[in-house]
Order: C-alpha cells, then structure tokens, then sequence
C-alpha cells in the first residue's frame, strides 16, 4: 500500500481463491527441504565418474545435466512427487491451521472434512465413511523403483554430447589426467558466471525458506501497537522491541508444560519406533527369509498411508484402552507413521553392510542377537542417527493426533497448544504466537545442525533401496 501498487490489504484467507492459492504457496513452502534434502541424496549417488566421461567427451554443463544428472535423478524425482501429491491429498495441519476447510469449504480436503465430521459432531462412522471415499491407496499398485543401475551406458549412450553418440569411457592414461579445466565445477570460473547459476538462485533459496523465520522473530518482539499500524511502522523490522509476548507465553501460560509434554512424547515414541524399525530391517534385509522382499515392499508402501486417513480407527482404539487425553495414547500411536518409513530408511543402510562381516561372526560361533548389538548396530550409527532424527522431527510436529487424542490443557503439545490456547476466536494474539512457534522450532533445528550430515548420508542410503 505504501508503493501504491495496491489500494488496501489483501484478504489471503478470506476469500475462497485467495486461500486456495495461499495453502498452495504455504505447502510448497513446506514441501522445498524434504524435496532438497531427497535429492541431495539422490545426487551423491551418480557415479562421478560419469561426470569425468562426459567433461572428456566436450559436454558443456548443460548436456552433463540433461544427458547424466536428470535421468539418474528421474526416479528419485518421480518418488518425491509421489509423497508430495500423496501427503498434500491427506494433509490436515496446513489446511486446519489456516483456513479449517473455509471460506464456504473452498478449502477442505480429505482430512479436514472428516475430522469435521467424526470428531467434534461426534459421527465416527461418518468421519470414516468420507476417509474410505477419499482414501488415495489405489496407488498403491504404482510401484516406483527407486534408482536404477548406475551404469556409464545410460550417459554414453545418449546422442548430442559435442555432436557424438557415444562418450568416450575408456581408461585415461598419465597424460590425460583431469584438470579443473577439463571438468567438474570449472564452468564456474568466471565470476558473471558464479553470481547468474550460484550464488542468485542460492539467494533466492534462502530468502524464501528463511524469510518466515525471519518474520516471525520480528512479530515476537514487536509491541502491539506496531503490529497493524502498517501506516507509522514498517512490517519488516521493529521499532523498541519489547520482550512482553515473551513474558507472557513462558509465564502466563501452560507453554512450558506443553515444551516438556512435546519432549517427552518425541522422545518416548522415538524409542519406540526405532527399536522396532531395528528389529524389522534387520530380519528384512540379513535373516533372509522366504518373503522377505515383499514384506519389505509391504512396509514401504504402509509409510504411503498418512496419518490423516488413520486417526479415525485408532480413535475407536485410544477409547476402548482407556488412555484417551494422555500422553500414552500419543506414544503409543505415533509409532504407526514412524516405524514404517524408520524400517524403510535402516533397510537401505543395513544393506550397505558387508555380508562377510555377519558371515565371519556365525562362523566364530556368534549368536544373531551379538552379531546386531555388536557389529551391525555400531556400523549402522550414522542411519540410526537419520531415523532417530526423522522421527523425533515428526512426533515434535505431530498434528492431527494430538489435537484428536488430546483434550486437557496440561496434556497439550506444542503444535495444537499454541494454536487452540493462543487463539481465542477471532483475537489471534500474534506476538505471544509467532514466539511460540519460534521457539517450538529451535529443538528440531539445532538437533538437524549437528547431524544433517548423518541424515543425507543414511537418505542416500535409503534412495538406492
């Protein structure tokens, strides 16, 4: 308004396009560092020396991408898309927390409607019955095979490398040692170069996944006064801060309780699943047994069932054990997301073990119980750190459970306590939120900064499976 581009404040959530277009923006938002951090791993499983090849053979930058990198991260590709258009199918958190299926249900997906439907009116068939209409299982059927052979004829083989069918892939001699010149990154010598293919698009990529980051530290600190007068104050830094939504989140609500509650259900259903996931991807992938493969398939293709489609049925569990609006119905049911895809991750990672290891231990009279705590499990730290971080990342996030399972204010998670305790109808109490969630972040960001590089490493793992 103040550039005179727009005559007053644009209504995002307000109107039935607006906020179709506003839970797109806010989901792919969400969706870029799993996409990145799938295909970072996905790239450090092409061969470099299909790279080296193609640099010989006078492959500009461009044909080494289209020609080598792009088919060897097509399946890799085609797996992310699969989860994206899966989850964004069943999402509840995104939809719920901004717009509740409105306005005038322009919004509501799968989850949403029959969480309206079953849990509040109090219709658990019904809920269920628009759960099964809507369930997107059918694909299912659509196996994708996660990476194919890495083989120097499926870069070789392609035409228009300098002209040429085939690259030349023979055995370099002494006088035909690779230079920075010759290949690699050398294409990014010049510096023009550098700022148009580096170091812009990195901008950008920070400024977008950061700036929310940024956003919300500021509406933290700012006072009231500041936090619509757009007219005296610029929306983008803050004038005085004041610690006051701070104060007021950590002293004058249950938010603590809700910190330690958070911790302890990550950490205890964490547990839990790897256990379990350890136990699982060990028989899978060593013991050998008859079917072993397709029960592996089987638990890959149980992690495609979100939560949103099974909190109805295990709600129809949580009553009938007694443990509804505690902290156990939480541990004990997100195991059922967890497990699946922790199994999925240890699977590749435990393949990537020698076998002679485990061979040489049975030979000296090892039990399987010793050759798992002894050899397998030191070896397989790094993937064990990756699925206790997946893990302990979506049980800290975890919506939909705790919202259904959980009705005490004591007892609350972060996630569902910020939003229903904070949010008083229509008074949205913007500072002490935006702290909230601030804080709610720091634990999952500095446990993924200390071993961001254990989870691509066991990632790149999990893509070869």
């Amino acid at each position: 308004m103040q550039l005179g581009i727009i005559d007053g404040p644009i209504n995002f959530l307000g109107d039935p396009n607006n906020a179709r277009a506003s839970v797109i923006a806010a989901n792919v938002w969400r969706g870029i560092p799993f996409v990145a951090i799938s295909l970072l791993a996905g790239l450090q499983t092409i061969p470099a020396s299909l790279q080296e090849a193609a640099s010989l053979d006078g492959a500009t930058s461009w044909q080494r991408f289209r020609y080598v990198t792009l088919p060897m991260l097509t399946p890799i590709i085609a797996v992310v898309m699969t989860f994206s258009v899966l989850f964004t199918f069943t999402d509840f958190q995104l939809i719920y927390v901004l717009t509740k299926g409105g306005p005038v249900n322009a919004t509501h997906l799968m989850a949403t409607l029959s969480f309206q439907r079953g849990i509040p009116g109090g219709q658990l068939g019904e809920g269920g019955g628009d759960r099964r209409r809507h369930d997107p299982l059918p694909a299912r059927r659509h196996h994708v095979q996660l990476l194919r052979p890495a083989t120097p004829q499926m870069a070789a083989g392609r035409p228009g490398l300098s002209g040429r069918t085939k690259m030349n892939t023979t055995t370099r001699t002494d006088d035909e040692v690779l230079t920075d010149t010759a290949e690699g990154m050398s294409y990014l010598n010049r510096l023009p170069r550098r700022i148009v293919v580096l170091y812009l698009p990195m901008a950008v990529f920070v400024f977008v996944l950061l700036f929310p980051f940024y956003w919300m530290a500021i509406t933290a600190v700012k006072p009231n006064a500041q936090l619509t007068d757009y007219n005296n104050y610029s929306p983008f830094w803050v004038v005085r801060p004041t610690l006051d939504h701070i104060k007021y989140l950590l002293f004058e609500t249950s938010y603590p309780g809700w910190l330690w509650n958070t911790m302890l259900v990550a950490v205890g259903s964490t547990i839990l699943s790897l256990a379990a996931s350890v136990f699982a991807a060990y028989a899978i992938e060593r013991v050998r047994f008859t079917g072993a493969r397709p029960v592996g398939l089987l638990i890959f293709l149980a992690y495609l069932v979100p939560p949103s489609i099974l909190f109805i049925p295990l709600a129809f569990i949580v009553f009938k054990f007694g443990i509804y609006d505690s902290k156990l119905a939480l541990i004990f049911t997100y195991p059922t997301f967890l497990i699946p895809f922790c199994t999925w991750l240890l699977m590749g990672y435990f393949r990537s073990i020698p076998f002679e290891l485990e061979e040489s231990a049975l030979v000296d009279g090892a039990t399987r119980w010793q050759i798992l705590v002894k050899i397998i499990l030191p070896l397989a730290v790094p993937g064990l750190i990756s699925a206790g971080i997946f893990a302990f990342t979506l049980s800290w996030n975890e919506f939909i459970y705790a919202l259904t399972f959980i009705q005490s204010s004591e007892n609350k998670t972060v996630p569902v306590g910020v939003l229903t305790e904070l949010v008083r109808g229509d008074v949205f109490e913007w500072g002490a939120l935006m702290a909230g969630a601030l804080f709610g972040s720091l634990p999952v960001v500095i446990l993924y900064s200390f071993f961001v590089d254990y989870y691509v490493s066991s990632m790149t793992g999990a893509v070869k499976e």
